[in-house]
């Protein structure tokens, strides 16, 4: 059963500049992901996107977490797939949330993502 679903839009211009900030870049993106995507900047402004949806579909933005406690990594097929740490993973279990599903799309100057939460029906 649905619990929740988040959408975000990001300029990826926008992202490049504040990755320019190391204090940002290295609060919101994990060891991970910084090491999976070298300086792939639309697979940044991708996983930034992903995490402001996942808070979203949370139903509470980012109330008890910060945006680097969601990790957006990649399977061998390329699919993303969210890991949840600290406080996210706690929002997560607080709420029952099971699964959650993510998917990101790209142009050239925008990136845009959709999480949907996801609880066993009762």
């Amino acid at each position: 059963m649905i619990y929740g679903i988040g959408n975000d839009l990001v300029e990826i211009e926008r992202i490049r500049t504040a990755c320019k900030q190391e204090a940002f870049f290295l609060k919101v993106f994990t060891d991970a992901e910084r090491k999976s995507f070298g300086d792939n900047i639309s697979k940044y402004a991708g996983n930034f996107a992903v995490k402001e949806a996942v808070a979203k579909s949370f139903g509470s933005g980012f109330t008890g977490f910060r945006p680097g406690d969601v990790e957006v990594l990649r399977d061998e097929n390329g699919k993303p797939y969210v890991n949840l740490y600290r406080g996210a993973a706690e929002k997560k279990e607080a709420l029952g949330i099971d699964r959650i599903h993510v998917t990101i799309s790209n142009t050239k100057e925008y990136a845009f993502a959709t999480a949907l939460a996801e609880i066993r029906e009762r």
